[in-house]
């Protein structure tokens, strides 16, 4: 083992903690001074640590750039046009009285799937406030479910950014990763539900006094409804800040409407992923290593590409969701929006690139292969830990993705870990006890009502719940891939 490159990767990992928590810095800057850095400590040439930072950026970025971008686009415009709450609506239906925090969390998981945790949740939050001001109790309950939820596909499913990324680093399969973070999504949610069921009760006592106040005792406010004279619940104005759209508006589209700009992409993906599995099998008994896609699966293989299936879902969500009588501008304001806030998940994705391409020409990635197989550590731990561990030092999930995806890179051919255990193993290391350094445990926990050791037994703890439970999965994974 050699210990100058192993101290290379310490430092690479220590450059970025240190400066994302101690500097004004970002994390984007942060990967590529740790590229710099690891190259540097193991010896690297400089000029070819230049070379190794702007090719892992593009290779990456073309790879995977032009579905991020694609996938907040479809999340945009079902955020503004009203189709994320008709889902929301549909499930309660669907789940039945006395079931509120299944469908909370099944609402989170599924809207969180093009949607941003933080900005769904704010969509989403005045309907679990609508549903326990009705049952007269079980927010916090109902709040924890729909937070984690968003959680397990913001995670494990692309086009989430995060999953997205990783699955471009370490080169796995979008169509597989999708099933597999969905598998995930269905084994860990009665987790979230069980310890929202368990917490809940034991929190709303101390649920904040304001809070408390706005979700059980304020007035409904009832607006008119078109010529109809009807009337609809709308949600309080510190729930929608920030929103196009009133949570509970009568002109929503419907939820079969709503569904297919999410279904539709996922159905081709994962299609196209099935049938290249199917052809490639028949082939491999006369054709070796060797694949050309048969005529019956090349044009699945063109309408499931990523890139081509997101395409096709961002025009049914533009032509199916929104009014005819959208202006043009609008839509294109939206769609500006979505663009500009993918724009540093994009920058961030491809420092990643960078980092793990310099760990790769360095040495460092096979140093540290070689130091797993002297200590017989299973090699899925290795991007699990590294995810858990850089989630802790500065709070984002996506970096710690990222982060763990670059660092595992190196590692796919020496150990023989599979690029979609990897990836997995990355997102679900990634959701360890989310506090005070993350966003979205903000985001939660103010609209939740729950302040300080509160806010860590509900939020911190259903978080850290689904991430112990999440290490058998990826064990099991391994065995079946």
């Amino acid at each position: 083992m050699d210990l100058q490159l192993i101290l290379a990767l310490v430092a690479g990992i220590a450059t970025i903690v240190v400066i994302v928590l101690a500097t004004r810095l970002d994390a984007f800057i942060a990967l590529l001074l740790a590229a710099v850095v690891t190259g540097i400590v193991a010896g690297q040439d400089l000029l070819s640590i230049v070379d190794s930072i702007t090719t892992g950026f593009g290779d990456t970025l073309a790879s995977i750039g032009i579905v991020i971008g694609l996938g907040v686009g479809i999340g945009k415009i079902l955020e503004v046009s009203g189709a994320a709450d008709s889902l929301a609506r549909a499930f309660l239906r669907a789940f039945g009285k006395g079931r509120e925090p299944w469908a909370m969390g099944t609402v989170g998981s599924l809207v969180s799937i093009p949607v941003f945790c933080d900005s769904g949740y704010v969509i989403m939050n005045p309907l679990a406030r609508s549903i326990a001001r009705v049952k007269k109790g079980g927010y916090v309950t109902l709040a924890l479910a729909l937070g984690c939820g968003m959680t397990l596909t913001h995670h494990m499913v692309p086009p989430t950014p995060g999953p997205l990324a990783a699955t471009g680093i370490l080169g796995a399969d979008i169509g597989a990763v999708i099933l597999a973070g969905i598998v995930f999504t269905i084994v860990l949610l009665p987790v979230v539900v069980v310890y929202a069921r368990w917490i809940g009760p034991k929190l709303e006592p101390v649920l904040n006094a304001q809070v408390k106040h706005d979700v059980y005792t304020e007035a409904v406010v009832e607006t008119s409804s078109g010529s109809a004279g009807g009337s609809v619940l709308t949600a309080e104005s510190g729930d929608s800040a920030g929103t196009d759209i009133a949570p509970n508006s009568s002109k929503n589209p419907g939820a079969f409407l709503g569904f297919l700009p999410l279904i539709v992409p996922l159905l081709l993906i994962v299609a196209n992923t099935v049938s290249t599995a199917i052809d490639r099998n028949a082939q491999g008994e006369l054709a070796g290593d060797a694949y050309e896609p048969s005529a019956w699966v090349a044009p699945l293989a063109f309408l499931g590409n990523p890139v081509v299936a997101l395409i096709i879902g961002l025009i049914l969500a533009v032509y199916t969701l929104l009014p005819r009588v959208t202006p043009r501008n609008q839509v294109q304001s939206w769609l500006a929006d979505g663009a500009a806030s993918a724009g540093l998940i994009l920058l961030i994705t491809g420092a990643g690139g960078s980092f793990g391409l310099v760990l790769r020409e360095s040495g460092v990635g096979d140093a540290l292969a070689e130091a797993i197989a002297s200590i017989s550590l299973p090699a899925l731990l290795v991007p699990f830990l590294i995810a858990s561990l850089v989630r802790l030092a500065q709070g984002s999930g996506t970096v710690a993705m990222i982060t763990a995806a670059s660092v595992t890179a190196p590692l796919i051919a020496p150990l023989g870990l599979d690029p979609l255990v990897a990836v997995m193993a990355c997102t679900a290391g990634s959701m360890v006890f989310s506090y005070f350094n993350d966003s979205y445990f903000w985001v939660v926990t103010r609209f939740a009502g729950l302040d300080g050791i509160n806010a860590i037994k509900g939020w911190s703890g259903i978080t850290t719940a689904v991430w112990i439970c999440s290490l058998p999965l990826l064990f099991v994974l391994d065995l079946v891939v």
